[in-house]
Formats: structure tokens, sequence, C-alpha cells
């Protein structure tokens, strides 16, 4: 079953076409990126599944388990209440709040204290209060920042930023969860530690990821599936090693005139080893 289907869908800014008809299908509980150069449409269709864009065709169908929904012409909080949560290549922090109560900012959808109830001071409201923060703190323990709540989200190392900023994304309790480039400016060991971290966010909480990335050796350790799009239009879909070996895709990362020069290599060294 797909949790997300996408067909057709064009994005336009004036004479620019970003996404051109682009069509992709999400199994549930997938890992699956989504890759391609610099400029290639990816942020841009992220932009528009959470309903920061609209786009101009197609249509984008998500299954909160109840039958699909078109996200097209939905806001933004309508589609995080369905079960879409995301997070951003540049770190989107409230520096100056600690890391609780950034989960908390995550939580303000799933809560059902009234303005009245706040004024009163209800029971009802205090409850609800606790369990927020009963609730971020636990997903501060799951996503590796036990300990850290009081500390201000600025004063955390890079590592810890991004692993608050899923925090904050989980704390919205999506079904499907957008990743935008969660390496960028990670070291080699932060990266590997990530790699983990995104499977146990699949296999422990049944999330299906959809990830941008622009790290090979992450994209191709922990994907499923791989789509790659050059401008935006999709070039190449299939399995790790099936996208890796793809003369398009090679062609759109390295240029023409890399690809054919490694296309003759490859045959050379099927040549060399036949003769051997």
């Amino acid at each position: 079953m797909n949790i997300l289907t996408i067909r057709g869908v064009t994005k336009r800014f004036g004479g620019l076409t970003a996404i051109d008809g682009l069509d992709l299908s999400i199994p549930a509980s997938s890992i699956y990126s989504v890759i391609g150069p610099n400029g290639a449409g990816k942020t841009t269709l992220f932009n528009c599944m959470t309903g920061f864009y609209t786009p101009e065709e197609g249509e984008i169908l998500f299954d909160p388990g109840s039958g699909p929904v078109d996200l097209v012409q939905l806001r933004p909080d309508e589609i995080t209440r369905l079960g879409i949560a995301r997070t951003y290549q540049n770190i989107r922090l409230f520096p100056e709040l600690t890391a609780i109560e950034n989960v908390m900012v995550g939580l303000h959808g799933r809560l059902k204290a009234s303005i009245v109830g706040v004024l009163l001071n209800l029971p009802s409201v205090r409850r609800e209060e606790r369990w927020a923060v009963d609730e971020a703190r636990r997903l501060l323990d799951f996503v590796g920042l036990a300990g850290k709540g009081d500390s201000l989200a600025n004063n955390l190392p890079y590592g810890d930023q991004r692993r608050l900023e899923i925090a904050r994304s989980l704390a919205t309790d999506p079904r499907l969860l957008l990743l935008d480039e969660p390496t960028a400016g990670m070291n080699p060991n932060e990266t590997e530690s990530m790699i983990g971290f995104i499977r146990r966010l699949r296999d422990e909480l049944g999330i299906t990821i959809l990830l941008i990335e622009h790290d090979m050796r992450l994209v191709m350790a922990i994907s499923e599936h791989i789509t790659v799009v050059d401008f935006g239009q999709q070039i190449a879909e299939g399995s790790p090693a099936e996208v890796q070996a793809n003369p398009r895709v090679i062609e759109a990362y390295l240029g023409r005139g890399a690809a054919e020069e490694l296309a003759e290599r490859s045959q050379a060294a099927r040549s060399a080893s036949r003769e051997g």
C-alpha cells in the first residue's frame, strides 16, 4: 500500500518550471530517497507536499489510514494534522527556547485546551500540561537528548540540533516524515549515527521516511527505493544498485563527458576481464 502518491505535479515560478509533471509513489513503512543535482526541484517538491507551495497541475494523495486525501489546496497546519511532518535543510529551531520548549511547540496541534480553560486554570488543562511536558521529555530521550531538555537550542552542538528538530517533528505524531538533508554539515561520525537513527524511526515507530540527501553513502546505505530528479523531471528510479548504475544518473551528477569516460573505462575493464 502506498502512503503517498504524486501524479503529474508541476510547479512553476514565472518562466521557470521547477517541477515538471512528476510522478512518485511511496510505499508505507519504507525508507525512500529523492536525489538529484542542486536545483533539481527536490525541496520544491517537499514544499508542495507540505502546503507551502501550491502546484499548478497534478495531485498529491496522502493516505492517513482512512483513505487518500489530496493535499493540494490544503494549508500547512491541515497537512500536519493529517500526519505529515518535516525537517529543513537549514535548521529552523527557536534558538532562544530550551530543547523541551521547542518540542512542546510541535505538540501544540495535539492539545485540546480552550482559551477559557487556560484562563480558569481548569484541572483538565493542568493534566494536559503535565502530559505535554512528559511527552516532550520522552521524545528527547528517544532522539538521544536525555538530560538536555533545559539547554537552550542555540547552545546545543550541531548534531544535537538536528536531532532536536526531528524530535519537534515527531511531536506532531506523523505517519510520514520528510527529512531534507538531515546530515548536512555533519562529520562522518555524526552521519554514521544518523543512519542508525533514521532506521530506528521506521523500525520502532513505524513511520514512513521520505529523504532528500546529497550524501550518497547515506542514501545507498539506508534507502530501499530511490527516485532521481533532474530539472524537475524523474530520470530514474529503482533500488540503490539500479540507480547507481544508471547512465542518466551518472550523467546528471558528473556531466556527459565524465559519464562517457566512466562508461568507456567500465567497458575496457570488462573486456580486460574477459580476455584474462
